[in-house]
């Protein structure tokens, strides 16, 4: 950067746009946020950036700021102290019930305060956390300790809590985390005894408290247990400004094009939101398929196509149901291109526009009127990015400075 970073943002000069226009974007305080005022072609012979709040971002990829739709910022970076085996979903969720029983309430503010900060450094401005309703004594101290994590980073990133509750969680017990800071009701019906049991039990609360969901939904590939045609009924009648949201959904992705052909109009109709998880879908999905491995991810073109919003998350980071991850979300564009053949200009608007609007969260970015919520990455444009995914970036958050990552330069060797 030639010039220090303010901390508050009046305008950002020279700027790139994923669509190729070099602009100047002049920012504003509205209220109690910060907002886009104006956006204009760049002037080149305008480059005094000396004024205060004023950026110089020429040479910079200007996108939306990434919200992340699907994290578990409770399981995050515990794979090193698990240790678990390699091996399919219901082998990580034991190992997590097991392992998760010696985790206290620090342990998870911990670890789920470095995962956030991790996304702030990346460029991801807004989270939503599934948090586990935990097996035995305690079962709210993961919930609290987000909570507290959400509290401390206020100003850097905005964080949502759904309360993920297995069978063991009593609606007694959901509605205690709801207490105890969760925004939305989570779960995941379709691996319980009675999928359509527990998924009505989750919507009852949900409607019951006047929340939105978010629920694992149909993370398998093989099966008619799914639960996505009776959930999207369910909440058809909703207010359209509650939150609905099917995470995973890759029963979806090995249906046939008859049978998928028929949901399609109810899951469009009934305002739910889709989120793919590329990343940890891949790593656990299809182990009992050595040939001919199915990818493990959602019919994000059918969906798209239907009229339904799919984003795309990065779900877990290094623990017993991903060994990877880098709380990147052009890590998870990356893997939606190569993985989902979907279109880098899509795949970006999967993990910032669209996951915004899944997570029911305001427009941002460089439109009038819009959020001030902003990733700038050095860069020549959106394949560039995705492909390279820079260390030099610049996140903005309402209208702030809130990160600058710089890489040193060097020199090959002969």
């Amino acid at each position: 950067m030639k010039h220090a970073l303010p901390q508050t943002v009046s305008s950002i000069r020279g700027a790139t746009l994923p669509d190729g226009n070099i602009v100047d974007v002049d920012v504003v305080r509205d209220g109690d946020h910060a907002v886009v005022a104006a956006l204009r072609t760049a002037d080149p012979s305008d480059v005094d950036v000396s004024s205060p709040g004023v950026i110089d971002l020429r040479g910079y990829v200007l996108m939306t700021a990434p919200a992340e739709p699907h994290a578990h910022l409770d399981k995050a970076l515990s794979w090193d102290v698990l240790q678990p085996p390699l091996g399919h979903l219901h082998d990580a969720i034991a190992n997590w019930k097991a392992g998760s029983a010696e985790f206290d309430q620090e342990s998870f503010r911990t670890r789920a305060r470095a995962a956030a900060l991790a996304l702030v450094r990346n460029g991801t401005t807004a989270v939503r956390s599934h948090v586990d309703i935990l097996f035995g004594d305690d079962p709210l101290r993961g919930i609290r300790a987000v909570d507290e994590v959400r509290r401390e980073l206020r100003g850097l990133i905005d964080i949502e809590i759904a309360a993920l509750a297995k069978v063991y969680a009593s609606d007694d017990l959901v509605h205690a985390a709801l207490d105890a800071g969760a925004d939305l009701v989570g779960g995941s019906p379709h691996s319980a005894p009675d999928p359509m049991g527990d998924l009505h039990r989750l919507l009852d609360i949900a409607e019951l408290r006047g929340v939105g969901v978010d629920l694992h939904t149909d993370e398998f590939l093989e099966g008619d247990h799914h639960t996505i045609a009776a959930f999207a009924e369910r909440v058809r009648s909703w207010p359209v400004d509650r939150i609905r949201t099917a995470g995973h959904c890759t029963r979806l992705g090995t249906m046939s094009a008859d049978e998928l052909g028929e949901l399609l109009p109810l899951i469009a109709s009934s305002g739910i939101g889709v989120v793919a998880n590329p990343i940890t879908n891949l790593y656990l999905q299809g182990r009992d398929h050595p040939v001919a491995t199915p990818r493990g991810i959602t019919a994000i073109g059918p969906l798209r196509e239907a009229g339904v919003c799919v984003a795309a998350g990065a779900d877990n980071v290094r623990d017993p149901f991903n060994p990877l991850g880098r709380s990147d979300a052009l890590e998870t564009a990356a893997l939606a291109v190569a993985a989902a053949h979907v279109h880098p200009d899509v795949a970006l608007a999967m993990v910032t526009d669209d996951a915004r609007r899944v997570m029911g969260l305001p427009v941002a970015g460089a439109r009038v009127g819009a959020r001030a919520e902003f990733l700038a990455v050095r860069g020549t444009g959106v394949l560039d990015v995705i492909a390279n995914a820079p260390a030099d970036r610049v996140v903005i958050h309402d209208g702030r400075v809130v990160s600058i990552s710089e890489t040193q330069t060097w020199t090959a060797l002969p």
